[in-house]
C-alpha cells in the first residue's frame, strides 16, 4: 500500500479504491449471470418482470461503475471478473436433492442470495459517497441513484423471497416485520 497522500481532491489510497471498484464490478457480473439464469426459472411466473428489470439496472450499474473507475483512472481487471463468472456456474452443481431437475429449493436460495448481495452492494454504494465527498471525480449524484435504486432492489427482492419461501413451506409471507427501514 501508497505511504504517499493523496493528491488534494482525490481519495487517499486510490489502489485500494481500484481493488474495491473492481471487487463491486466483478460482484454485478455475477448478479448479471445469476439473475439472466433465474428469468430462465421464473419464466412467464409473476416474479419474471422484477428480475428483467434487475438484469437490466445491474448492467446499467456495472457499466456505472466502470465508469466511475475510468474517471479516477483506474484499471478494470477482467480476470475478477472471469472469476466470478466462474464461480457462479460452479454454484450450480451444489447438492439440493435433485440431480436432474431443479429443486424447488434452488429459488428461495437464490433469492436469499441475491437480497443479501444487493444489501452488500447498496453498502458500497455508500463507501462511495463518502469517497466523492473527498474527490469531485465520483459523480455524487449518480452514487445517490445507485445508492436509492439498491435500496428499493432490496425491498422487492425481499418481497419476492417471502414468496418463494411461502410457496414452498406453506404461511403467510406478509408475516414477517416490515423491511423498509433495511
Amino acid at each position: 500500500m501508497s505511504q504517499t497522500p493523496a493528491p488534494t481532491g482525490a481519495v487517499a489510497h486510490p489502489e485500494l479504491l481500484a481493488v474495491y471498484l473492481n471487487d463491486h464490478i466483478a460482484s454485478a457480473a455475477g448478479g448479471i449471470e445469476l439473475v439472466t439464469r433465474m428469468i430462465g426459472a421464473n419464466r412467464g411466473n409473476q416474479h419474471e418482470a422484477g428480475l428483467r428489470q434487475l438484469l437490466d439496472e445491474l448492467r446499467q450499474e456495472k457499466t456505472d461503475l466502470a465508469t466511475i473507475a475510468a474517471a479516477l483512472a483506474l484499471p478494470v481487471r477482467q480476470y475478477k471478473q472471469v472469476a466470478v463468472w466462474i464461480a457462479e456456474k460452479a454454484s450450480r452443481l451444489k447438492l439440493n436433492g435433485h440431480v436432474l431437475t431443479r429443486s424447488p429449493l434452488s429459488g428461495l436460495v437464490e433469492f436469499e442470495f441475491l437480497a443479501s448481495a444487493v444489501r452488500g452492494k447498496r453498502s458500497g454504494f455508500e463507501t462511495l459517497r463518502i469517497a466523492a465527498t473527498v474527490d469531485p471525480r465520483i459523480d455524487p449524484v449518480l452514487v445517490e441513484s445507485l445508492i436509492n435504486q439498491a435500496h428499493r432492489q432490496y425491498l422487492w427482492l425481499t418481497e419476492a423471497r417471502r414468496e418463494v419461501a411461502a410457496g414452498i413451506f406453506g404461511g403467510d409471507p406478509d408475516v414477517v416485520a416490515d423491511t423498509t427501514e433495511a
